[in-house]
């Protein structure tokens, strides 16, 4: 059978079911990747499992989110987790060494491997040929410790792209095409797979900008062929023995289609406050701005700085715009020193930050209130910058950095000069010295984990009862955000190793009074639109609700990984078979079931009843997860498991 690339990458790896959409299918796990604001909670996960070392081929743990050291709390953790790597058998990027997914696909990410990873934008590694998919942490914990990652056979989407991309124009506004298409929610169910002669014109890193924000489309994950623009970039690395080719075989064909002539497009950007909210530059040129920030995992490359350094070559940035220039790698970050960029970059006025998250995930470099950022990151939800008012834009380097210039956002082709091509270089600086490589297993043995103040046991949680009656405690719309349920940010991700103390901020950014709410009703549930849970994959987002006593949540539509992660403890996510049940149903209403467990084993179909209203409910659980969700979560199975 003709096979497109995801297709080869799932039956390579395939342990269980078909290759059929909708069907649950097994996957097994080559590589894993880990975070700070993530890997706490999988660290602790693995302590909680009895793990004695990672069952995968590799992997990495990255200090990337919680940078700022303004107490104990993150340097503390950064112990913890240098401790765990160590005891483990995990590589482990200190921190300032780089994001994840760009020194992960520097120095580890291989043509035909698997990898997953406890961040939403783990897909990023799809630009170089694997099948690389963002999930919840106890998720990526079962990995580690050698189970296979499930999941339902997505749909494969083929993008063919032609032609070339014009001047002023690059690869952020290729994914801004696809968002201004098909919006948030485009991409649920689906991998996407670019193919064509267009790829012919993106770099290794280019490609990365593209399948970084496949995320924000909804999708698994994205995946590029592995090629000759990949065999460059893993030989620049020095990693030449790496590379293997991968292509979609000629008569393979896509469950869904779709074309983009790269010649076509011109300058995007996405207006607060919403990575799907995408006009062309050219109608809001002129609105003033007081920040335009480069960087990110979604604008990683060499060239995304080099570019923005030279076009401010010689000039000077907007007296009252902070170019703030965030670093993704030292690597990359040597290499503009060498090439004479940072000196061109500072000159001009930039602010030069250490390579790590930053402001991308409101860690520091919050833009002003009431006034306009433009930003080369790859979300825009509110309040995610760390200013709760903000008005951030998502855009290319290009056009942030021809904004900075004349200090209102504007079209880069209306600049006064040409457009300074540049290439990804042949021979980067190379720096491993801050990757530390996992201990011999003897040696591992010998390691104490280092536990500081701020680190709390997992709270263990009981299964939902079979006739519980709930009260709802919060209704929300459409695109609600993990950001909105589970804040990030300086103040709240300090705790992300203690539940009961991060819950205090839950759904901080809908409604201040939930928490108290919560604390006094108990058991409860909520009520939501489409697209519920968008947004990052931290599963503090399940886990704090959970703990407040969320058993239930009832929405028009689930984002994937938000959905898997209240399954992995234990709280129950339902679809509405009629939106206008939506409409009807308010706070502080009860919902009632009756014979709960025998209904979601039995079949998909739930009903409840609201006063004199009874309501039409489903799920969409495989049986596997019906037995977990009915354990009370991920943790208890496991433990389950492990006594029978």
């Amino acid at each position: 059978m003709a096979m497109n690339v995801a297709q080869k990458l799932i039956d390579a790896h395939l342990l269980e079911g078909s290759m059929t959409p909708g069907e649950e299918i097994a996957l097994r796990i080559d590589q894993t990747l880990t975070q700070d604001a993530t890997g706490t909670m999988v660290m602790l996960e693995l302590e909680a499992m009895g793990l004695d070392r990672v069952k995968t081929e590799l992997s990495a743990q990255y200090v990337d989110h919680n940078l700022i050291q303004e107490d104990n709390k993150n340097p503390d953790d950064h112990l913890f987790l240098q401790s765990s790597a160590e005891r483990l058998g995990i590589w482990f990027s200190r921190a300032g060494n780089g994001v994840s997914h760009p020194t992960h696909q520097q120095r580890f990410g291989k043509p035909g491997k698997t990898l997953l990873g406890s961040d939403s934008h783990t897909p990023a590694a799809g630009a170089i040929g694997m099948l690389a998919i963002g999930a919840g942490g106890i998720d990526v914990a079962m990995a580690m410790a050698g189970e296979p990652f499930r999941l339902k056979m997505p749909k494969i989407w083929g993008v063919k792209l032609t032609g070339e991309l014009p001047d002023w124009v690059s690869a952020k506004d290729v994914i801004l095409e696809m968002l201004r298409r098909h919006g948030v929610d485009g991409g649920v169910g689906r991998i996407i797979e670019y193919h064509g002669p267009g790829l012919d014109c993106l770099s290794a890193m280019d490609r990365h900008v593209i399948a970084n924000m496949g995320a924000e489309l909804g999708a698994t994950s994205s995946v590029f062929p592995s090629d000759e623009a990949v065999r460059r970039f893993l030989e620049a690395e020095g990693r030449g023995d790496d590379w293997e080719s991968l292509a979609a075989d000629e008569a393979c064909d896509y469950d869904v289609e779709d074309e983009i002539d790269l010649s076509g497009l011109e300058p995007l950007i996405a207006k607060p406050s919403s990575p799907g909210n995408v006009v062309p530059v050219r109608e809001v040129a002129g609105e003033p701005l007081s920040q335009a920030y480069i960087g990110s995992s979604a604008n990683p490359g060499y060239r995304d700085f080099a570019i923005a350094a030279e076009m401010v070559k010689g000039r000077q940035i907007s007296d009252w715009v902070s170019f703030d220039i965030n670093p993704t790698s030292r690597s990359i970050l040597e290499t503009l020193v060498r090439d004479g960029h940072v000196s061109s970059l500072l000159a001009a006025g930039a602010r030069l930050h250490q390579a790590g998250c930053n402001g991308c995930i409101g860690m520091g470099q919050a833009p002003a209130n009431d006034s306009n950022s433009l930003r080369t990151t790859p979300r825009n939800f509110p309040g995610r910058s760390g200013t709760p008012e903000d008005r951030v834009f998502l855009c290319s380097p290009e056009t942030a950095t021809a904004s900075a210039l004349r200090g209102k956002i504007t079209d880069p082709r209306d600049l006064d000069f040409d457009y300074p091509r540049v290439e990804e270089p042949d021979d980067p600086v190379v720096n491993t010295r801050n990757l530390i490589a996992p201990l011999e297993v003897a040696e591992a043995r010998k390691v104490t984990l280092i536990k500081g103040p701020n680190i709390a046991s997992l709270p263990e949680f009981e299964a939902i009862e079979d006739a519980p009656e709930l009260t709802i405690l919060l209704k929300m719309e459409d695109d609600v955000s993990t950001d909105e349920i589970m804040p990030a940010g300086n103040e709240v991700l300090p705790y992300r190793s203690n539940i009961p103390r991060i819950a205090e901020f839950c759904f901080r950014g809908i409604d201040e009074e939930y928490v108290q709410r919560a604390e006094e009703t108990g058991d409860h549930c909520v009520i939501a639109g489409g697209n519920y849970g968008q947004g990052s994959s931290r599963e503090h987002a399940a886990i704090a609700p959970r703990y407040l006593g969320l058993r239930l949540v009832v929405a028009k539509g689930f984002a994937r990984i938000h959905w898997q992660n209240l399954v992995n403890f234990g709280v129950l996510p339902l679809r509405f078979e009629n939106e206008k049940d939506h409409e009807a149903l308010d706070t502080g209403q009860t919902l009632s079931f009756e014979g709960l467990h025998e209904a979601l084993r039995d079949g998909h179909e739930i009903t409840a009843q609201a006063g004199d209203r009874k309501i039409s409910l489903r799920h969409d659980l495989t049986a596997h997860q019906v037995e977990v969700l009915l354990e009370g979560g991920l943790t208890n199975w496991m433990k389950r498991q492990r006594d029978d």
